[in-house]
């Protein structure tokens, strides 16, 4: 698949044949991929062991797209830093596809609407707008621009080195929180695919990321990209095609949603009339009270706790109990948390755990209820509705605008052939996106079916292998416990997180494992595309707006390619480094970006483009208030963050907003100080105000 530097002339028989091999070579390779699945299907049916099929899955996929990388080795900078502008819309538009739906898409959004019911709609109503954002305001005018970066327009726009390299902070910042919930899933999957551990996982997965982009940059990650999305699609909708069959006898799961919610609706009612269901959540709420009074006097009730398990290890040992009930006793004791600190951290987190499973659902919503609360009932009802409320559209306002500036998704618009081909591919993202976003919905309430209904009321002696799997993978993902004693469980006994019910999906429906293979294929796909692109956007911005634009303006392209190389291989490690950290859940790590993209980018690229008056001295001081509050907010809200940065003290939620939404505060601070400096500081030199004009306006003219 090594493709040309330049596509020959849009319309010409050259440009014909070229698309029509390009047609061909894929079809194939989807033909091939479709057959790879058959294959060990077959084979599993004759004993081929779920080890074998994982390792199959995760070294032939990472194969494949390796020798991608390699066939598009570059060294010529115009290939490597945007594909050469070669890349046609449909195309163009399947590798936005894949930069997009990453790990938080495949993996994370499917587990969040089941947690979180409507309210997860967020996402993607916030994700598919976005877009809209970008076709009408941003993608047209920075192609016509046809630079390299994101930086680059920013110095360009605004002059001097100084928004130069505060936007290379922003793209850096903004990439770096991106890549690393990337990686935290390459792990997580490669480690249930190969069964290694979740550490070995991340670096397994990070060789399959550096060999794509590593030789060919650019180039190299958009053909590797259009085959990732082939696999990821193909991954996400043939499990859900399948339950849909399964449950309904429809194989359209966007058609099952309605009849499954509605079941869904009537079992949610019957978990919470269930006396066994209420059993456990009062022993939740007692836990509530003893934690609480643990934390009122925390230094007392830690030494209280070590005596009473020191006197269990005593007990046990001098009435020679049974070797399993010592140990269980000295385990006990070694749980015990060595320090007041570390006792108030651990007991903070039980309590948040044990609150949320002292609700009804396990703390869940009811999953067709738009909103918390109720606008109807008694002030504590009307004032969790409105909280709920503003939450939800907070949430799609940071989702909306950090799209339309998340600095590797606008890269992407820099490798069309032309303005008009930068719209096409905007369209054709949201076609290819719609494909999963449609479905995800449908797999969730799917799910929510076959745990309601298969997982919850069995007996523990009858668990699924598939449970203890993953409570090895990672206790924080699945993990039971019978509180109540009745040797069955119970809804609130199971603590499961969002990260796995997509990856899950095929094992708790009981489909062939060959179905839980070709998922995890799908998700590793989706998290090295978008790793692959984020990494490349971070090395670009160093080596492209530092190096050569600020260090060294003479080096050659050799020279500056060869430094991006090096520079993504640094970046790469220290990535894998934090995600072998597990700093927390990959929806939070992405989101967290989308913040912080909206309130650093936004303002200072639209104002840039529909603005002139807008200045070097106001995009500063835009950019920096946006992104200071956006942080400030974040790291004094977030637990995570605050536990990182030493936050101590209550959290103050500014009017109850999340800190996942923290991009509401930022962004609007960003617009209100870039237009007040602005206007309070000299106007930008008449030939940026000419290159403002020639953006916007189709008769004016711009040299890239």
């Amino acid at each position: 698949m090594r493709e040309p530097s330049h596509q020959p002339v849009p319309g010409g028989e050259g440009s014909r044949l070229w698309l029509s091999r390009l047609n061909g070579l894929y079809l194939l390779y989807t033909l091939a991929f479709l057959a790879l699945v058959a294959t060990l299907w077959f084979f599993e049916t004759l004993g081929l062991s779920r080890e074998w099929i994982g390792f199959i899955f995760l070294f032939v996929t990472i194969g494949v797209y390796a020798t991608i990388g390699l066939l598009c080795r570059t060294t010529d900078a115009n290939a490597y830093y945007v594909a050469g502008r070669s890349v046609p819309p449909a195309y163009n538009g399947m590798a936005i596809g894949a930069d997009w739906m990453s790990a938080a898409s495949f993996i994370g959004l499917s587990g969040t609407l089941y947690l979180t019911g409507y309210s997860g709609m967020a996402f993607v109503l916030g994700w598919t707008g976005g877009y809209c954002l970008v076709a009408l305001f941003l993608a047209p005018y920075l192609r016509k621009f046809g630079r390299f970066t994101i930086p680059d327009f920013l110095g360009a726009r605004y002059g001097g080195v100084a928004p130069r390299l505060l936007g290379v902070f922003a793209v850096i910042l903004v990439s770096f929180t991106y890549v690393v919930a990337q990686i935290y899933g390459v792990g997580l999957i490669a480690s249930r695919l190969a069964g290694v551990a979740f550490e070995l996982g991340v670096f397994l997965g990070l060789g399959g990321i550096l060999v794509c982009s590593f030789l060919g940059g650019m180039r190299a990650v958009t053909w590797t990209q259009v085959a990732q999305y082939i696999v990821l699609i193909i991954a996400f909708m043939m499990p859900v095609a399948w339950l849909s069959i399964q449950q309904t006898g429809n194989p359209l799961p966007q058609l099952s949603y309605q009849t499954q919610l509605a079941a869904v609706t009537a079992r949610e009612q019957v978990l919470i009339d269930d006396p066994s269901e209420l059993a456990v959540q009062a022993y939740f709420a007692n836990q509530v009270l003893v934690l609480h009074q643990r934390l009122a006097t925390p230094g007392p009730a830690l030494q209280q706790l070590r005596q009473e398990a020191e006197a269990g290890v005593q007990a046990a040992r001098s009435r020679r109990a049974p070797i399993n009930e010592q140990l269980a006793a000295e385990r006990l004791l070694a749980n015990v948390p060595r320090t007041v600190e570390g006792a108030v951290a651990r007991w903070q987190t039980d309590l948040a755990i044990a609150q949320r499973k002292a609700q009804s659902l396990n703390g869940m919503p009811r999953h067709a209820q738009p909103f918390a609360g109720d606008p109807n009932g008694d002030a504590i009802a009307q004032d969790a509705f409105d909280t709920s409320r503003r939450n939800f559209m907070a949430l799609v306002f940071c989702l909306v605008f950090g799209t339309a500036a998340l600095p590797h998704i606008l890269a992407r618009f820099y490798t069309t052939p032309g303005v008009h081909q930068a719209r096409q591919s905007v369209v054709w993202a949201l076609v290819f996106i719609l494909l999963l976003y449609l479905s995800a919905p449908a797999l969730a309430v799917m799910v929510k079916y076959e745990i309601f209904n298969g997982l919850v009321g069995s007996a523990y002696s009858d668990l699924p292998s598939w449970v203890f799997a993953w409570s090895k993978v990672d206790p924080g993902l699945l993990s039971l416990q019978d509180v109540n004693g009745d040797g069955r469980v119970q809804l609130n006994e199971l603590s499961i997180g969002p990260d796995i019910i997509v990856l899950a999906t095929a094992e708790i429906a009981g489909m062939p494992y060959v179905i839980a293979g070709l998922i995890a294929a799908g998700a590793l796909a989706a998290a090295l595309s978008t790793a692959d692109g984020l990494l490349l956007t971070i090395a670009n911005a160093l080596s492209h707006d530092v190096y050569f634009a600020l260090i060294d303006p003479k080096a050659s392209t050799a020279r500056r390619v060869t430094i991006s190389k090096m520079l993504l291989l640094v970046v790469a490690l220290a990535a894998a480094y934090v995600a072998a950290q597990k700093p927390g859940n990959i929806l939070f790590l992405v989101s967290a970006a989308f913040s912080l993209a909206a309130s650093a980018f936004f303002p200072v690229l639209m104002l840039g483009i529909f603005w002139k008056r807008a200045n070097a001295a106001g995009a500063l001081s835009g950019m920096a208030a946006g992104l200071l509050v956006t942080m400030y907010y974040m790291i004094t809200t977030q637990p995570w963050l605050r536990g990182v940065f030493g936050v101590e003290g209550p959290v103050e939620l500014w009017w109850g907003i999340e800190p996942i939404s923290a991009g509401l505060f930022g962004v609007p601070v960003g617009f209100i100080v870039l237009v007040v400096v602005s206007l309070l500081t000299p106007p930008p030199p008449a030939g940026v105000q000419r290159l403002v004009e020639s953006l916007r306006y189709p008769r004016a003219d711009v040299s890239p």
